[in-house]
């Protein structure tokens, strides 16, 4: 018997390779930031919760049982990663004539159906900001007197009480990251609020009563008081957007420090030891050369867009599982093409399996050798790029046990997350909303088409084609998959 391959992750704070050991054996704690729920998702958001789901998805392949919570903030997040600029939600509300409430709910009702979209798993608990400001309150008061200091504007954390303050970042010097803003009275440029007071002679939809006045929390204390809250401090691993790591999750370390304890007498607590989280992980940007990536420019890239294009949202899935989560992924239609080709491959090879019942082990040595395979792949820090190759060449796979061979698929894609087994051609060819011609028109012309074709009538053929592309309608002869025409 082999013995069982270790999962391997990649640690931002050490950034370095190490070996998963959960803090509870057999359980995975995972922390995953959610979004600010003032607007639609856009895709290189969304790939942060392809990343965290594939990560769920593998720690389950390895045995453990996962507590996975992703939060939800819909308070306190500023226009900014630091401390100047209207609340996303209050400048949502009031754009849009709403309150911060109910633009809160339609947002992240949204955000849900891209993750469905995405096969993106619901998590072991959802958190919601507003649900735990009692519980923000009582951590910073907890903290104040030892780490905090008080302006007009709020609460403020001073980063000097703890150690390596900005170790995740690798952050240097006294300024610190640099979209962070000065604000007046700060100790230190890199100084954050974890209490934000409304101010005078203003009211907000947001605003609750706190020793330091009424006012709101800040975005970083609501991840720390919201993670140790649902999995306890330390847990396992806190996942996020490339972004996050200069700011954001520096601050939220820095807090987490603090919340373990302060050692009088040594005036520091370690950075690595009182993290939070024993791994911190980080995916990399989606890249959209023609810069329609961010919320800020208007109109955007989001699930709904590739939708609308006649673009499967699986395939976007599987264009970010061909890069390693941690690499720069560029997006373009091209790219997003080839992947749709890639799943419609799949697709049509497992088909014939939909029906057969599963083994309950996969024994056959070419089988189990590519589950070897497989497992390697996916335990060297998540390397999905390769993963995907295995795959292919079990899908790919003749001569052996169909039954074994449908046990084998389902394991992959259990981890990999597209539901091959349950997808179909017809669930694959979404109509662009722009097509003005049914389905099953096109089905009949084709129909015509095929009797003119046997008929040698090719005037007809070529007119019947005519049509077709004048509605739209790419004619597909020849195409290998099979597939005899696509919306264009």
């Amino acid at each position: 018997m082999t013995e069982p391959i270790p999962l391997r992750l990649f640690n931002s704070l050490t950034r370095a390779v190490e070996p998963f050991t959960p803090v509870h054996p057999g359980e995975a704690r995972v922390y995953s930031c959610g979004p600010t729920v003032y607007n639609y998702q856009h895709i290189g958001n969304m790939r942060a919760y392809v990343f965290a789901d594939t990560l769920g998805r593998t720690l389950a392949f390895k045995g453990y049982a996962l507590r996975h919570v992703i939060n939800i903030t819909d308070v306190g997040h500023l226009t900014s990663d630091a401390d100047e600029g209207d609340d996303k939600m209050e400048r949502a509300a009031a754009n849009l004539g709403k309150t911060a409430w109910d633009i809160a709910a339609f947002y992240t009702g949204e955000f849900k159906r891209d993750l469905k979209w995405l096969n993106v798993r619901d998590p072991y608990r959802w958190t919601v900001a507003t649900d735990y400001v009692p519980q923000m309150i009582e951590a910073a008061r907890a903290i104040a007197a030892d780490h905090c200091y008080e302006l007009d504007s709020g609460l403020y954390f001073d980063v000097s009480t703890v150690a390596d303050y900005g170790r995740l970042a690798r952050a240097t010097t006294d300024e610190g990251e640099g979209r962070i803003e000065e604000v007046e009275g700060k100790r230190h440029a890199a100084d954050f609020a974890i209490w934000r007071k409304t101010p005078a002679g203003e009211t907000r939809q947001m605003e609750w009563d706190s020793p330091w006045g009424r006012g709101a929390p800040g975005w970083h204390l609501e991840c720390s008081v919201m993670s140790k809250a649902k999995l306890g401090l330390p847990f396992d691993i806190h996942t996020g957007g490339i972004d996050h790591r200069e700011i954001h999750h520096p601050n939220e370390i820095a807090q987490n420090q603090a919340i373990q304890g302060f050692d009088h007498d040594h005036g520091t607590l370690d950075c690595a030891q009182n993290s939070g989280a024993r791994i911190w992980m980080h995916n990399n940007f989606l890249i959209d050369r023609g810069g329609k990536m961010s919320k800020s420019a208007g109109e955007f890239l989001r699930l709904q867009l590739l939708v609308d294009r006649g673009y499967h949202p699986l395939a976007y899935r599987l264009m970010c599982l061909q890069a390693h989560y941690r690499s720069e992924l560029e997006f373009s239609w091209d790219n997003l093409g080839a992947a749709l080709t890639r799943l419609k491959r799949m697709v049509m090879a497992v088909a014939p399996l939909r029906d057969i019942a599963t083994a309950d082990a996969v024994t056959h040595p070419k089988l189990a050798s590519l589950l070897a395979s497989f497992d390697a792949a996916v335990s060297d820090d998540l390397n999905t790029a390769v993963a995907l190759t295995v795959l292919d060449e079990a899908v790919a796979m003749k001569k052996v046990s169909v039954e074994e061979k449908r046990a084998l698929i389902e394991r992959m894609d259990a981890v990999l997350g597209f539901g091959l087994l349950a997808l179909s051609r017809t669930d694959l060819r979404l109509r662009p909303i722009t097509a003005t011609i049914a389905e099953t028109e096109i089905e009949t012309a084709l129909a015509q088409r095929r009797e003119a074709r046997a008929a040698r009538d090719f005037a007809e053929s070529d007119a019947i084609r005519d049509s077709l592309n004048a509605s739209g309608i790419e004619v597909m002869d020849g195409d290998p998959l099979g597939w005899e025409w696509k919306l264009d």
